[in-house]
């Protein structure tokens, strides 16, 4: 567990960050042989960066393994030479390893996106103007909410994410080319293939033999056309944003978010707050973030509104697993043991969520360095 704390002027934008992820991409051990899996049980590691408020103020945390510790601090200080990082303690060890007890109650849910994954949300380049003044930073809406916070309150945000490549399955750049084809009218006919499909063609001719021409489907990979329809604007537009999120290393990613209060003062109004945060990453026509509602602490649906006992089962039951899978930082639910499906998100996606806040963010208990530090002066004379 390692706490970065930021310099107290940061002119660069998520721009840097982003260097950092891609830098991070170095972490894919580009897959195990079945011994490796079966045997010895590896599985693809990942990263948990977290961001914590609390009413000493706004902290930002990397929880990796020991040995990517260098490739972490290099990442970090060629972006951001003025930062600190320092081991930490594990500030989920704080409160009790069992949440919600009889003094702490607790909200949270997973964000995952809400369409496919070659589809990109709002990144920081909507958010970017030419003039410093006028700049606006996505990651001030969180700050700001976590520096309201009372005594007691807590809220957590935990990104987790493990690089995507061909051994684990995940064909989410291949998908986006496809449906680039598709919008552009390069859409390719497929048939069926099989001995059922041949012999029912087969038997179709034969029996119509005598009055029609026989006739057989087209051989898939064929294109029907090389005429391409006129594209919308608004198509043009799909197009540009899938082909830059698919040109960029992508991450296999969990978005966890937990509110923590004492029961006699719980509110969902911070809960809202940091939910309208996260809104703002949505596009109508592209992909937005949502509340995974397998995940969600908050039941809903025809059985929870008919049988109240059976509604704060299931939530008392989510709240506990949805603190334990943070605590332990378990990716999904089988913690990459068994395949999975997850969100998958680029390196600019990722920069938008997470990155240090920039100079024109003024939230008032957000923990930035007050002094640099510097190594002593050339020629300075040293008593033997």
């Amino acid at each position: 567990m390692f706490e970065i704390k930021i310099p107290k002027e940061i002119r660069k934008t998520p721009k840097a960050m982003e260097q950092v992820f891609s830098s991070l991409i170095a972490t894919y051990s580009f897959g195990f042989g079945p011994v490796e899996i079966y045997v010895d049980g590896k599985v693809e590691l990942w990263l948990s960066l977290e961001m914590v408020g609390r009413a000493g103020g706004v902290h930002f945390y990397i929880y990796a393994p020991s040995k990517f510790r260098n490739l972490i601090e290099s990442a970090i200080y060629a972006q951001y030479p003025d930062a600190e990082i320092h081991p930490a303690e594990d500030y989920t060890e704080l409160l009790s390893p069992v949440l919600p007890n009889k003094v702490y109650d607790l909200w949270g849910t997973e964000f995952v996106l809400a369409k496919e994954n070659y589809y990109p949300i709002k990144t920081y380049h909507f958010f970017e103007e030419a003039q410093e003044e006028r700049r606006l930073d996505p990651i001030a809406a969180i700050t700001e909410v976590m520096s309201n916070l009372k005594e007691d309150e807590m809220i957590w945000i935990q990104v987790l994410i493990s690089p995507t490549g061909e051994p684990t399955g995940n064909n989410w750049q291949e998908e986006g080319l496809k449906k680039i084809e598709e919008i552009a009218g390069r859409k390719i006919s497929k048939t069926k293939k099989g001995v059922g499909s041949g012999l029912y063609d087969f038997a179709r001719n034969l029996f119509w033999a005598p009055i029609e021409y026989p006739t057989w489907p087209q051989a898939e990979g064929k294109e029907p056309s090389t005429i391409l329809k006129f594209l919308h604007p608004a198509e043009q537009e799909i197009i540009k944003a899938i082909s830059n999120k698919i040109s960029k290393f992508g991450f296999e990613t969990i978005i966890r978010f937990i509110y923590i209060d004492k029961r006699d003062s719980f509110t969902s109004a911070n809960i809202s707050a940091v939910m309208g945060a996260f809104a703002q990453f949505r596009t109508m026509d592209l992909n937005a973030l949502k509340p995974d509602k397998r995940i969600t602490t908050l039941k809903s649906g025809w059985l929870a509104k008919f049988f109240p006992k059976y509604k704060q089962l299931v939530e008392f039951s989510r709240k506990r697993i949805i603190f334990d899978c943070y605590r332990t930082r378990r990716f999904g639910r089988y913690n990459r043991v068994r395949p999975e499906k997850f969100s998958v998100l680029n390196t600019e996606e990722l920069a938008t969520i997470y990155h240090f806040p920039a100079i024109m963010v003024e939230a008032p208990k957000l923990h930035k360095l007050e002094a640099k530090k510097g190594g002593p002066p050339p020629g300075l004379p040293i008593e033997s």
